[in-house]
């Protein structure tokens, strides 16, 4: 009996030898080597080496010439019409009613806009101010100007109107106009001009800028002001919800009249797609605004509309006189390679009742909200079959949604929906539709009180769940436990195999017969154990 009873303990003991042992096989690993980023280096080296015997209008076309070969993320798309290469390095194409994104070469790094910063000052000007408004320029509008800064001549101690300040900002991209927009605009709202940059970050962000940085109203260089095509365009997609803005962007000469406190002063549009007898005038083109700066190089933000699709273009770091040129490729490139397609024409999906206008929703929201309650219909409004709604004492029109825009040839049947957005109380959802994981468009929705029952069940059975007790027993009862021990023993196999593959084959034969031997021991280990408890049974 007493040799019987050792037989465990030798047993561990040789299982606990073998595993001491075979464990340091296990621990040894090659080292790694890297020749390809040697190669890499050395390559840079010389390349560096090669740009400082080149000239500097040779550096400047191998500048181009690299920028037009970056790569097109959207050109990689599954069934995507190929776009044309920009001499700008970062370029974007949006839809405006639904933000669809048709054209992507790095919408998402990191670049100085220059003076397109004053498309999102007239923003806020323009949500915030009323065009009535008195704008005084003091010493701070004026004292940071510098000889070649953009500028009308505005003075200290000048009065003009808020629509009068937008012009100069918009046409002739006055740096002293930019400011004194946001300075007034902020102080009329009990605030400053600090707090008008404050709403300029805000309200990007709202609109889902997750990239954007500004400091100042007018765009002059800072280390800390900076956007990205899409920020950008997400904000061109908004302020086209103003028809002022678009007013402004469409004159070709302004001029502000001589008062008790201003001098005459008279300044000319400087967005070449918006200037008729120019050679890079663009039929399609109805608003926008230029940049220009040493370290954002030249920069632009249009917006077109050729009867059948509204679109803003924006195209940021562009080397050379190439601006404009890109500007039309890609509004052409979206023109001859899409089709819109009403939504409304197609099969609704089941848990949709019906659809709506954007306007429809707009005025839904406000009246639910409370907002612009103090708006008074203009004329236009009247007029016009899309309902407008006023926003800070400016006429605000919603844009159209209920539409996709697709590449041509690819059918409605190729698209899929998810519903968004759900106002259980408007009884209201948004329709995002995709085709090969890209949105293509967007249609805001009545939902049907089956959908709507549906979502309310759901709330509250998850509200029920939350209630309940999550005891070790409910876990257990629930498999949790049991799924993990399963999930941990399947990985055993894939773990050796990773510890396998780097042995040689010496150690693979001595972890192998080790481990054979201890699952022969501990099978045997257990065949001992057994018989003892059958023989104490007896």
């Amino acid at each position: 009996m007493r040799g019987k009873k050792r037989i465990p303990a030798i047993l561990m003991a040789v299982i606990l030898g073998i595993s001491l042992g075979a464990a340091p096989a296990i621990t040894y690993a090659e080292p790694e080597t890297d020749a390809g980023t040697a190669a890499e280096t050395e390559n840079q080296a010389v390349s560096e080496e090669a740009e400082k015997e080149l000239t500097p209008e040779e550096l400047e076309k191998k500048a181009e010439e690299d920028t037009y070969n970056m790569e097109i993320q959207s050109n990689s798309w599954k069934n995507w019409p190929q776009g044309p290469g920009t001499y700008g390095e970062a370029a974007i194409v949006m839809d405006a009613g639904t933000g669809s994104i048709l054209y992507e070469k790095n919408i998402d790094a990191h670049e100085y806009p220059a003076s397109i910063t004053k498309v999102l000052t007239a923003l806020i000007a323009l949500k915030y101010g009323n065009l009535s408004d008195s704008v005084t320029f003091t010493n701070d509008c004026v004292s940071f100007m510098q000889a070649g800064d953009s500028s009308v001549g505005l003075k200290e101690g000048n009065v003009i109107t808020l629509e009068q300040a937008l012009y100069a900002t918009l046409l002739a991209s006055a740096n002293e106009a930019a400011y004194a927009v946001a300075e007034n605009v902020g102080k009329n709202a009990g605030q400053d001009y600090n707090w008008f940059i404050e709403q300029m970050n805000q309200e990007c962000q709202k609109l889902g800028g997750k990239n954007s940085n500004f400091v100042n109203a007018n765009g002059l260089h800072d280390d800390n002001h900076y956007t990205c095509a899409r920020d950008m365009a997400l904000i061109g997609r908004e302020v086209w919800r103003y028809p002022e803005f678009l007013k402004m962007c469409q004159e070709q000469s302004y001029t502000i009249p001589a008062s008790d406190t201003t001098e005459e002063h008279v300044f000319a549009q400087h967005h070449k797609m918006l200037i008729d007898v120019n050679k890079n005038y663009y039929e399609y083109a109805v608003a926008g605004k230029t940049g220009y700066t040493s370290n954002a190089l030249s920069t632009l933000i249009t917006m077109a509309d050729n009867g059948n699709m509204k679109l803003v273009c924006v195209v940021l770091r562009t080397h050379g006189a190439n601006i404009y040129p890109d500007t039309r490729n890609l509004f052409e490139y979206v023109f001859n390679n899409f089709q819109k397609i009403s939504v409304t024409d197609e099969k609704k999906p089941a848990e949709v009742s019906e659809f709506i206008q954007a306007s429809e929703r707009q005025a839904a929201e406000d009246e639910m909200t409370g907002e612009n309650s103090n708006a008074v219909e203009t004329e236009s409004q009247t007029e016009n079959t899309d309902q407008s709604v006023s926003s800070g004492g400016n006429e605000y029109q919603a844009l159209e949604d209920g539409y996709v825009l697709l590449p041509a040839g690819v059918t409605f049947d190729d698209v899929k929906y998810k519903i968004e957005d759900v106002d259980e109380n408007l009884g209201m959802g948004t329709i995002k539709y995709t085709y090969d994981g890209h949105q293509v468009g967007s249609a805001t929705a009545r939902l049907s009180d089956e959908y709507l029952q549906k979502l309310s069940d759901k709330k509250n059975v998850d509200s029920k769940q939350e209630n309940v007790d999550n005891s070790w027993k409910k876990k257990i009862k629930s498999g949790k436990i049991g799924e993990t021990i399963l999930n941990r023993i399947k990985q055993i196999p894939a773990f050796l195999s990773h510890k396998f593959s780097k042995k040689s084959n010496v150690e693979k034969y001595v972890i192998t017969g080790g481990s054979v031997v201890l699952i022969i021991l501990f099978l045997s280990l257990i065949i001992v154990v057994v018989r003892r408890r059958i023989h104490r049974h007896r």
